[in-house]
């Protein structure tokens, strides 16, 4: 028999017992029509690149397929009927994957680390102290009253505040 990858996405505000329900559906309709999931991984919520069908986020399952093109097309059918599938692909492949995917690896590389410490301070450079990106102090330099030329921003000499001269006169002649 012909072998498949198929991964399908859930709505997100399902919960991941009902996305395993879903997918035991889908196990069933392909082993009534005479093939087998040889492997199922749950991927998790998962944020998704772009939104589909209003929604941001997804739950992912994976199946390892040996079954009949009858039984794909059936199970495919049924993926687009239920309203909680929001996308589904479904590959052939000339054999299947041993082993965990490489999205399962991916997560236990990250997981591998956690419950220690997260970071060694030590390897910062000296005297950084993180977020400061220019190595100043964040006061606005050495100019008198901040970063901006003109002082603390009252106006100065010029009549009309910060407007140039033109502008003043302007808006003088609008009013009257």
């Amino acid at each position: 028999m012909p072998l498949y990858e198929s991964v399908f996405i859930a709505r997100q505000d399902i919960s991941a017992s009902q996305a395993e329900s879903i997918a035991d559906q889908f196990t069933k309709i392909l082993e009534d029509a005479g093939g087998k999931v040889a492997k199922r991984e749950y991927w998790g919520l998962r944020s998704l690149a772009y939104k589909i069908k209003k929604n941001r986020k997804g739950h992912y399952t994976l199946f390892n397929i040996d079954a009949p093109s009858a039984a794909i097309a059936e199970m495919e059918r049924n993926m687009s009927l239920n309203e909680d599938v929001i996308r589904y692909l479904t590959v052939k492949v000339d054999e299947l994957e041993e082993g965990p995917s490489v999205m399962m690896q991916a997560r236990d590389r990250r997981d591998g680390g956690r419950g220690g410490r997260r970071f060694d301070r030590d390897d910062r450079r000296p005297g950084h102290r993180g977020g400061d990106r220019h190595g100043g102090d964040r006061r606005g330099g050495d100019r008198p009253g901040g970063d901006r030329p003109g002082g603390d921003r009252s106006g100065g000499d010029r009549p009309g505040g910060d407007r140039p001269a033109e502008q003043t006169a302007s808006a003088e002649g609008d009013k009257k």
